[in-house]
């Protein structure tokens, strides 16, 4: 399947999203790099099969292996680092901020493609993740690197769409059983 077919899965009481879909990933104006992997990382974080499976095949054939392997990567390790740094921050003591993390992050200094692109992608997994450190770390390099605030919210939107339709079609998919 792909984008059409996810557009397709989708209720009538989601037609909102079936539009929201088409416009922010069919009509994107972000380079392909960059959109494909924000959809490949933000499928994987919205943690949707359904969603994973349909968009996978076209990420991957509008992205480089190295992209590829980059955009999972942007997800793997804001995984981790959401719970990690949204957890220091909501914790009343605010001790565990001056702890060394002590996680391994390697692949944010080096991810194999350009640092733009990496940052935006874990940008978007921190908008579905809920990380507000994490989301004004990675807008604030996007930012400092020229990259103007139009892009940026195109990285959200289709993170903000991507789980939504995530969370309607894995919802239908319980309530049709």
């Amino acid at each position: 399947m792909s984008l059409d077919s996810l557009k397709s899965a989708l209720p009538d009481y989601a037609k909102d999203l079936k539009l929201n879909l088409g416009s922010v990933i069919g009509n994107s104006e972000l380079p392909a790099q960059q959109l494909w992997g924000t959809v490949l990382a933000t499928a994987i974080a919205s943690r949707s099969a359904i969603v994973l499976r349909e968009l996978e095949p076209e990420a991957k054939a509008n992205l480089s292996p190295e992209a590829y392997t980059a955009a999972k990567s942007a997800a793997a390790v804001m995984a981790m680092n959401n719970v990690f740094y949204r957890t220091r921050h909501l914790l009343s003591d605010h001790e565990y901020g001056s702890l060394r993390a002590g996680l391994r992050m390697n692949v944010i200094g080096n991810p194999g493609v350009e640092k733009v692109d990496f940052e935006l992608w874990s940008f978007a997994v921190s908008a579905i993740n809920g990380c507000g450190m994490c989301l004004d770390s990675h807008e604030q390099v996007l930012r400092k690197a020229g990259v103007e605030r139009e892009v940026v919210q195109e990285a959200f939107k289709i993170a903000s769409v991507v789980q939504a339709v995530g969370v309607t079609l894995d919802a239908e998919a319980v309530l049709s059983e």
